[in-house]
């Protein structure tokens, strides 16, 4: 029997990335349940109720976390504020490259957190996970997504490619950005 690898743990000032626990459920159900948050993701729909957030968590924890660690976002004292993640996906020229996803709770918007811990965990992915590429994007009426990229160093490749959102139903363009180590 292989033993099970646990997902990194990544610290900040204010934050820690972590994996994700059973007792996620419950504020991961409340934040995520806001059509606004939901409608800047591609695979949050809306609404989103307890049985969803258990599934992911499960799906998330039966995963290998080498192949693309997915994190909880929380800071001491107010616990679950949201995730942190990457999987692979395929990029236009034939590579494959991990890609970062994120959201954050709409309480804690505003004070920079999702930047802290975007900037966290690439630097993880420098150090740690020896990742030589990273892809990412944001809805293009999602400014406040893109300006957490930049200040984490993605730069804009000039594509622009639809995704589906499922709380929208429907395609939006997305600015697409990639980060180099």
């Amino acid at each position: 029997m292989i033993a099970a690898v646990a997902p990194p743990t990544i610290k900040t000032p204010r934050l820690t990335l972590r994996g994700l626990n059973a007792a996620d459920a419950g504020p991961m159900t409340r934040l995520a349940n806001d059509p606004d948050l939901a409608r800047m993701t591609t695979g949050i729909p809306h609404p989103y109720d307890a049985d969803q957030a258990r599934a992911f968590i499960d799906r998330v924890q039966a995963s290998d976390p080498r192949r693309g660690p997915v994190l909880a976002i929380e800071q001491e004292g107010d616990g679950f504020m949201g995730l942190i993640g990457f999987h692979p996906t395929l990029a236009d020229w034939g590579l494959v490259w991990p890609e970062l996803g994120y959201w954050l709770g709409r309480p804690f918007w505003g004070p920079g957190f999702m930047t802290e811990a975007v900037r966290a965990a690439m630097a993880w992915v420098a150090r740690e996970w020896g990742r030589p590429v990273i892809a990412s994007g944001h809805f293009a009426d999602n400014d406040a997504s893109g300006r957490v990229l930049i200040k984490a160093g993605f730069l804009y490749t000039g594509q622009v490619t639809p995704r589906f959102s499922l709380a929208r139903d429907a395609e939006a363009a997305t600015r697409m950005m990639i980060w180099l180590a």
